[in-house]
C-alpha cells in the first residue's frame, strides 16, 4: 500500500485479501494475515488457525465470502474492525448439490507490523445460517 492509503483502507483491503485467500484455498496467504500468536476460530497460533479453516474449507466445493458494512477503529498501532459477512459454500464429492450459507459478523483485532496490518484475534459470530453444514469438510 502507498503511504497515501489510510489505515482504515489498508485494513479493509486486508479483509478483502483474506476473503479471497479463503475462497482460493491459499493457506499460505491465509496464514500470512495473522501474527504468529494470533487467536481465531477458537484456536491459538497461526498454524492452528490455518489448520482449523482448512478442515472446514479444504474439502468443500467453491465458496464466496462477501464482506460489507466495515467499521474500523484505529488507535495508534492497534485497531479493531467489525465486518458483516455472507458466506456461501457449495458441496462437492458426496455433498455435491448441497450448500451451506451463513450470515454474521467478523470482529478482528489488528496490529501494525513492519509488513503491514496483521490480525491478532478473530471471532465470527453467525447470526443466521441455512443449508447443510456437512458440506464443510477437510480436503
Amino acid at each position: 500500500m502507498t503511504s497515501t492509503t489510510s489505515d482504515r483502507d489498508q485494513i479493509v483491503e486486508r479483509l478483502a485479501d483474506l476473503a479471497a485467500a479463503l475462497d482460493r484455498r491459499d493457506w499460505d496467504a491465509v496464514g500470512a494475515m495473522f501474527v504468529p500468536s494470533a487467536t481465531g476460530y477458537r484456536r491459538t497460533g497461526r498454524d492452528e488457525i490455518v489448520a482449523t479453516v482448512r478442515a472446514h474449507l479444504g474439502g468443500c466445493g467453491p465458496s464466496q465470502h462477501l464482506l460489507g458494512n466495515h467499521r474500523v477503529e484505529i488507535h495508534g498501532d492497534e485497531a479493531r474492525s467489525l465486518t458483516y459477512a455472507r458466506v456461501h459454500h457449495q458441496g462437492k464429492g458426496t455433498a455435491e448439490g448441497r450448500a451451506y450459507e451463513c450470515f454474521g459478523e467478523y470482529e478482528d483485532r489488528w496490529t501494525r507490523t513492519p509488513a503491514g496490518w496483521r490480525i491478532t484475534s478473530r471471532a465470527f459470530t453467525i447470526s443466521y445460517d441455512l443449508g447443510d453444514f456437512a458440506v464443510l469438510q477437510p480436503g
